[in-house]
């Protein structure tokens, strides 16, 4: 994304910890600013997501600092290199890099369990013989403090059993080892949490090497301190976690300084989902035609429906950054996205529904060239020449044999209406088929109103309509897509989300017709089709000769700023 397109992170209250923590005299004084953007690989990022990630890099790019990459693979059941990669491509893809500074939660492995051991020697960790239903009965209540028989075990006990767990002589569940930290303490996250689990599953990086795993707790303070992450930022749910972040980074002999960390809301937008377990579920499921779909909320369906770097960006800076949950309009995404691709879409004419259109006075095997611009009054976009004959194709609905009140378009004794760019027609009937269905449009034009203006000046009182010529016309595939739910929360209190998919979200219209400079769009090159919508053409399947487009968003704009 060129420079002057990136929105520049606007200051909020992340940034008024930070200057205090840079300042001379604080905890950071004379330190580079020093983020990470840690995502788990066991999916594909989402627009919720996207908000994390540009405060991690955009918070690193205003301070002039860095930012980490790390991948959360403490949890090998449901990651993949498939999502690493996705994971790497969707953040470049919008506009950010972390260099050489690429790292994985599981590089670390060997040093979580030294310090695990550290902290069995302390007298600060035990290994537990609960099980799952057996620790809930034993958590306690508010008030109540929780117990475990296991937590006076000895220390060479529990040294022991922590490197049989490790060798895999216990079958999952069977043991835990727990941070000894307060059994009554009211945040129920310092009960003596759980910090290594046994899981008999291959790792996509460590193959079978380990069979007990690091909580994400236990894992994220040791790594950002072993990264020197001075700024962990991270979602709101992490708030009641703090203390136990802050108390591992305090606990372990790292010997760098110990890192902040900082909450903020998560982004929630209305008719749509992002569990990740939820969108896994449509894709496994076939609700959907994969991750990549463009009615998901992931990066790569915005991108594959035509979302730009740009308007994502913006939009998750307009949002701004506050200690507030809330939902956001989906609406709100696509003016963002209206507004970007109003200043860099190329103007171009398709008719999604077509009709023939005859110019009975027009000379037959004539034809001629109209140069029209590709992005009107952006001279630097160029203009391209558009080919115009007798016979056209235009909207089925532009035409109606017996008119309703008002309408000003085609129909036998109508106004005039302007052909975009070209001439002024006015219709003088139609023809039908045997079963009397309108197959084409009949109407004149006039020769002294070329490029659609009257040579005398005279007003037009029908519509500008979008037409192609049907001598060079290419025929396309074009997907109309509406949001993916039809319930405006989805994913609320007791709701089956798939009960709320809505059954109208995407509708194929073959035999479309779109201009001839259409012929070998880019993937993804992005268009306004007049009167109709943004338009990309689709990645995977649109190709020569067979052309598909894929509706961004309409023209018509409801969102209310």
């Amino acid at each position: 994304m060129p420079e002057e397109m990136k929105p520049v992170m606007g200051k909020n209250f992340i940034h008024d910890f930070i200057d205090e923590d840079i300042a001379e005299g604080g905890q950071y004084a004379g330190m580079q600013v020093h983020t990470r953007f840690p995502p788990e690989p066991n999916g594909y990022l989402h627009i919720g997501h996207c908000k994390a990630l540009i405060i991690d890099f955009g918070t690193a790019e205003k301070y002039g600092g860095i930012c980490n990459l790390r991948m959360d693979d403490t949890n090998p059941s449901k990651e993949d290199v498939e999502f690493v990669e996705a994971i790497q491509e969707d953040i470049h893809w919008l506009g950010f890099d972390w260099g050489d500074r690429f790292f994985y939660a599981s590089d670390y492995f060997d040093k979580m369990y030294e310090y695990a051991v550290e902290l069995i020697k302390k007298g600060l960790a035990y290994v537990c013989e609960l099980s799952p239903e057996e620790f809930k009965a034993h958590r306690g209540d508010v008030g109540i403090p929780a117990t475990s028989p296991y937590r006076d075990r000895p220390i060479e006990e529990s040294l022991d059993l922590f490197a049989r767990m490790k060798a895999g002589e216990f079958p999952n569940g069977a043991m835990t080892l727990r941070a000894k930290i307060d059994l009554a303490s009211g945040n129920f996250n310092m009960r003596d949490p759980v910090i290594y689990r046994i899981n008999h599953a291959h790792h996509h990086r460590q193959g079978n090497k380990w069979c007990i795993y690091p909580m994400y707790d236990f894992a994220h303070p040791i790594e950002d301190a072993l990264e020197g992450i001075t700024h962990s930022l991270c979602s709101l749910e992490f708030e009641d976690h703090r203390p136990l972040y802050d108390w591992v980074a305090e606990h372990v002999s790292i010997p760098y300084h110990k890192p902040r960390q900082i909450e903020f809301a998560r982004l929630g937008i209305n008719y749509t989902v992002m569990s990740k377990r939820k969108l896994r579920q449509l894709v496994e499921e076939g609700r959907v035609s994969g991750w990549d779909d463009p009615r998901m909320p992931t990066l790569c369906g915005l991108r594959r429906r035509g979302y730009t770097p740009a308007a994502i960006r913006d939009f998750s800076e307009r949002n701004g950054v506050t200690k507030a949950a809330s939902t956001v309009e989906f609406g709100f995404l696509e003016h963002c996205l209206r507004e970007d691709l109003n200043r860099t879409a190329n103007r171009v004419m398709a008719v999604l529904r077509p009709i023939k259109l005859t110019i009975t006075n027009y000379p037959e095997g004539q034809s001629e060239t109209f140069e029209v611009e590709n992005i009107p009054g952006d001279e630097s976009a160029g203009t391209r020449g558009v080919t115009f004959s007798r016979n056209l194709w235009v909207e089925a609905e532009d035409f109606l044999e017996e008119p309703v009140p008002k309408y000003k378009r085609l129909y036998p004794g109508g106004p005039e209406c302007r052909l975009k760019g070209a001439y002024l027609i006015t219709c003088t009937g139609c023809v039908k088929d045997d079963k009397g269905n309108v197959t084409e449009i009949l109407a004149t034009y006039d020769p002294d109103s070329r490029g659609g203006d009257p040579a005398d000046g005279r007003k037009v009182k029908g519509a500008t309509l979008h037409w192609v010529d049907a001598a060079t016309a290419l025929d396309a595939e074009v997907r109309l897509y509406d949001n993916l739910f039809s319930d405006e929360a989805p994913d609320a209190g007791d709701k089956d989300f798939l009960e709320c998919l809505n059954p109208n979200s995407l509708e194929i219209l073959t035999g479309c017709k779109v201009e001839a400079s259409l012929s070998e769009p880019k993937p993804e090159e992005r268009f306004q089709f007049m009167r109709q919508g943004y338009f990309c053409a689709d990645s995977k399947d649109s190709a020569p000769g067979h052309l598909v487009f894929n509706r961004a968003v309409s023209l018509k704009d409801s969102f209310k700023i």
